[in-house]
């Protein structure tokens, strides 16, 4: 079978190649043409674009590279026609991939989406175009398929794939001499740093996290490198500062932290899965940020705070950042009750998350869908 997939950021990379890893135990004779990273080049997808050339956010960075995003979705078009899959699978990237699923309907091309659009949190109206041009959804939260009955909809829960690759991850990880002797790291405590893995998130964030290190000299500052980047874009942030940067690590990093600073993301669920208590924050060009608040008002931002419909790590956004971090920051690790009443949270949000198995239900389905 011939598998057209598309993947715009750092996660959806990750998910798909999981994804695609199944398919190729199912079907011996997968071919995929992708949008996407290494990671789904390495399970043979032969890359069109790589998603370091898709990670656009904001109203304002969207109007500034309106020409190339024009661009790039003429050339989906044109090579999803060429190319001829059996099937289109779109993989969350809802600015991008519900475009593309209404040229494919318009082509007669099957389209599955794999990890639904946060429509629940922001822009509900997007389920209408989902039922009207997706043939078959695959949500990983038991909530989206409550959602989406709200329009006559019938979508398939699999299950989270993050609960996949943390189990596959947590048996490799170091133990802590290990991780601290590899990095350089000295015996303080550990605060991770999760500053995103798109441009405009380590220009409006990382700086105002940064600020934060001179109030707790007692801990020592560790940054996760985002794969999309290198050591010389993070430098200018961080030269003046006395943090540690690690790439290729962020789980391990995770496993030995004594508490995190987050950009709001799949990084909240991922650090709430490895039990570290956080501080979730976000900030953004300020034109995007006062249009956006008139249109976008979800109840909450991070993941976390949504699958449990209620406050369970603190959310902070745009204005006064640092002094709001600090603040949060020392509650998390000196207050135990407040620390406590937070992981015990986590329990609840994990049995929730539920079991492993999301990539391959979702890859058994597509592949005996196929060959009906």
């Amino acid at each position: 079978m011939k598998y057209y997939i598309i993947a715009g950021e750092a996660s959806g990379d990750l998910h798909a190649a999981n994804l695609m890893h199944e398919l190729n135990n199912f079907d011996k004779d997968a071919q995929f043409r992708v949008w996407g990273g290494d990671l789904m080049q390495q399970q043979g997808g032969e890359i069109v674009k790589h998603y370091k050339e898709l990670a656009f956010m904001g109203f304002v960075e969207v109007l500034m590279n309106i020409r190339r995003i024009k661009s790039n979705f003429e050339l989906c078009q044109s090579d999803l026609l060429d190319f001829n899959p059996n099937i289109l699978i779109l993989v969350d990237y809802p600015g991008f991939n519900l475009r593309m699923a209404k040229f494919a309907k318009e082509n007669n091309i099957l389209t599955y989406y794999y990890i639904s659009p946060k429509i629940w949190a922001w822009k509900k109206s997007r389920a209408w175009k989902i039922k009207r041009y997706i043939d078959k959804m695959f949500v990983i939260f038991p909530f989206e398929k409550e959602f989406y009955k709200q329009y006559n909809y019938d979508v398939e829960y699999v299950g989270n794939p993050l609960i996949d690759e943390l189990k596959k991850k947590k048996e490799l990880l170091p133990d802590r001499q290990t991780f601290l002797k590899r990095n350089k790291l000295n015996e303080k405590p550990i605060i991770a740093l999760l500053a995103g893995s798109r441009k405009q998130e380590l220009k409006y964030i990382l700086p105002e996290m940064l600020k934060v290190i001179e109030h707790f000299h007692e801990y020592q500052f560790v940054l996760a490198g985002a794969p999309s980047f290198n050591e010389n874009t993070y430098l200018p942030y961080i030269e003046h500062y006395p943090v540690s940067l690690v790439f290729n690590q962020t789980y391990d990093l995770l496993q030995h932290a004594q508490a995190a600073i987050v950009t709001s993301g799949t990084a909240t669920l991922e650090t709430a899965m490895f039990n570290v208590p956080q501080v979730v924050v976000y900030k953004m060009n300020k034109i995007t940020y006062e249009v956006g608040k008139y249109f976008i008002k979800p109840k909450f931002f991070s993941l976390v705070n949504i699958v449990m419909d209620r406050t369970i790590v603190q959310e902070l956004l745009q204005k006064n950042l640092p002094a709001k971090i600090t603040d949060e920051l020392s509650k998390i690790i000196y207050d135990e009750q407040y620390r406590y009443q937070m992981l015990e949270s986590y329990k609840e949000l994990q049995q929730i998350i539920g079991e492993p198995g999301a990539s391959r239900r979702t890859a058994e389905i597509i592949y005996n869908d196929l060959i009906a």
